[in-house]
């Protein structure tokens, strides 16, 4: 539990990193309304993040039916968990931003339209896990778990025909200094996901332990 208390105190410094810096940098350049693109040091990371916990549920889903060893089922589930919480936090902060941008909470416009998917579609991911007895539970959500990534590239591919902002990597035309601000949001927000993740393994590896004493406890008795 080093490892993790370790990365717990990274987390609560990079977070406070990024919440001052969030105040403290002016951008006179960036055509907002206010102070509204104070949001993106925020709402960015929290998406790039999402899209990084589904990749990893997809890839902990391949190992898993390559050698069905069970802490990879347990990593698909952690990083399913955080990237739902993730990419609700996305809609939140990005619905913040189209009141202040576009005088609505929430337009149907293709970005944030196959963002709610991809969320919709996940949030599935972990009903099905939830619905299915322990014995088929890990396979079928690897199975799903990889085909449910499709979404990501498509939510991601969709700002092409989307009146949503440009990335920075897509000649969204903002300063370096919000560049950099953007930066240290996605390297706390990793921080912070690779902590919750470990912790989250840890607890599905410890409820695996829990059911397998009281599988043996059970079998003795009958015997």
């Amino acid at each position: 539990m080093e490892k993790e208390k370790a990365l717990g105190i990274l987390s609560l410094i990079a977070i406070s990193t990024l919440i001052v810096i969030s105040f403290l940098i002016k951008s006179p350049f960036f055509q907002q309304n206010g102070d509204i693109y104070r949001m993106l040091f925020f709402h960015v990371p929290l998406a790039w993040i999402a899209y990084l916990a589904f990749f990893i549920v997809m890839i902990s889903s391949i190992f898993y039916l390559k050698k069905e060893d069970r802490k990879y089922d347990n990593y698909a589930a952690a990083s399913a968990e955080i990237g739902v919480i993730f990419a609700a936090l996305t809609l939140i902060t990005g619905s913040i931003w189209a009141r202040a941008e576009w005088g609505v909470w929430w337009r149907w416009d293709p970005r944030l339209t196959t963002t709610l998917v991809t969320w919709i579609i996940y949030v599935a991911y972990l009903t099905l896990r939830g619905s299915l007895s322990e014995e088929r539970k890990a396979r079928l959500s690897a199975v799903y778990g990889i085909i449910a990534f499709i979404s990501v590239p498509i939510s991601y591919l969709s700002i092409t025909i989307s009146l949503h902002p440009q990335p920075i990597t897509g000649g969204g035309g903002i300063s370096s200094t919000i560049a950099n601000g953007l930066i240290v949001g996605v390297i706390a927000y990793t921080i912070l996901y690779t902590y919750i993740l470990r912790i989250r393994k840890n607890t599905f590896e410890s409820h695996d332990e829990v059911q397998m004493i009281e599988k043996n406890r059970r079998r003795t008795n009958t015997e």
